[in-house]
C-alpha cells in the first residue's frame, strides 16, 4: 500500500493497516527511522486489564470458588 507525505508532512495510514494492527484514535505510536525506513511502533501505555481491575463484585455470602460452582452448574 501506499500513502502520500501531505504539506504538513502528515501521512495516512490505510484503513486496513490500521484495522490490522488495532489503531484507533488517541493511540500512541513512537516513530524511528531505521536503516533508511520508517518505522512506527504501537505504544501501549497501560496493561489493557488495569481499568477492569477490582470492577467485579460478587453476589453477597458467596466466595468466589462458590460463585464459580453454582456458575458453572
Amino acid at each position: 500500500m501506499k500513502t502520500r507525505v501531505s504539506e504538513k508532512g502528515q501521512i495516512t495510514i490505510p484503513k486496513k493497516v490500521r484495522d490490522q494492527l488495532g489503531i484507533r484514535p488517541g493511540t500512541v505510536l513512537e516513530v524511528s527511522a531505521a536503516a533508511g525506513r520508517l518505522v512506527a511502533v504501537k505504544h501501549d501505555l497501560q496493561d489493557p486489564f488495569h481499568k477492569w481491575r477490582g470492577k467485579g463484585r460478587l453476589p453477597s455470602g458467596l466466595t468466589v470458588d462458590g460463585y464459580l460452582n453454582k456458575a458453572r452448574g
